[in-house]
């Protein structure tokens, strides 16, 4: 987009939230409030990636670069930062990550970057390996990113059987849980062994979740269209039709 496009986009943020003459809606709302969006416009734009929709990408990027501005115009008026003070933090960052390509830095590539990154949390005062991991991030992704934490400072298993030991672990806790708060737990200590389990094969877990939730409903519904009364059949008989929609594929 255009710098007279990024204005344009800005400007008009500024006018929706005009106390006097914006919009309703948007002056009432809070960096809390808009959160919850922000993330759904950035899943979009993965659904849209996933199904290879350029179109309806273009669309949800500029969705998902609304919302930026959106934050972005409420700090400028709580007094704390701007736009143009977003771009500038980004590009400095990103300058400053790869010296390698904008420095005087003989090598570069991941490995670099991950000491730089490392280097910013200790300037930031964080004391712990842990620290920086958003709380809000999917419940998946968090868990990976805080193992791929922890396994910087060597608490890792060396292979991919430990987590699947673990795995055997959690599904006996789970299955002689007391009570549903202790179910609840061991379920969740399940959760976290599988994704450990899959970071050891280089899977990421929320992509493949995401896979495994379009197959099943790809076959779901192919079950569905394939007998009206679906609904009203026995558990044998929607398993047999499962069994054919999984064959067709």
């Amino acid at each position: 987009m255009s710098a007279t496009g990024i204005e344009r986009l800005v400007a008009i943020m500024a006018r929706l939230r005009d106390p006097q003459r914006g919009c309703e809606w948007d002056t009432a709302q809070t960096f809390a409030t808009i959160a919850p969006y922000t993330i759904e416009e950035a899943y979009e734009v993965a659904d849209a990636i996933e199904r290879a929709d350029m179109e309806d990408l273009r669309d949800e990027l500029g969705d998902l670069l609304l919302q930026v501005v959106f934050h972005a115009r409420m700090a400028e008026e709580a007094g704390d930062f701007a736009f143009g003070d977003v771009v500038a933090a980004i590009c400095d960052k990103m300058e400053r990550r790869h010296p390698h390509i904008f420095g005087d830095a003989a090598e570069g590539g991941h490995h670099l970057w991950e000491v730089i990154k490392a280097e910013e949390r200790d300037a930031k005062g964080h004391v712990s390996a842990l620290d920086g991991v958003a709380i809000d991030l999917p419940a998946l992704l968090r868990a990976e990113k805080l193992q791929k934490r922890a396994a910087r400072t060597g608490f890792d298993w060396p292979d991919a059987s430990g987590p699947r030991a673990k795995i055997d672990e959690e599904l006996s806790e789970v299955e002689a849980a007391a009570d549903d708060a202790h179910r609840v737990e061991e379920v969740g200590d399940l959760l976290f062994a599988v994704v450990n389990w899959a970071r050891k094969f280089g899977i990421d877990p929320e992509t493949a979740l995401r896979a495994a939730n379009a197959k099943f409903e790809r076959r779901f519904r192919a079950m569905e269209a394939a007998d009206e009364r679906f609904a009203d059949r026995s558990l044998e008989e929607q398993e047999t039709l499962w069994r054919r929609a999984k064959a067709a594929e």
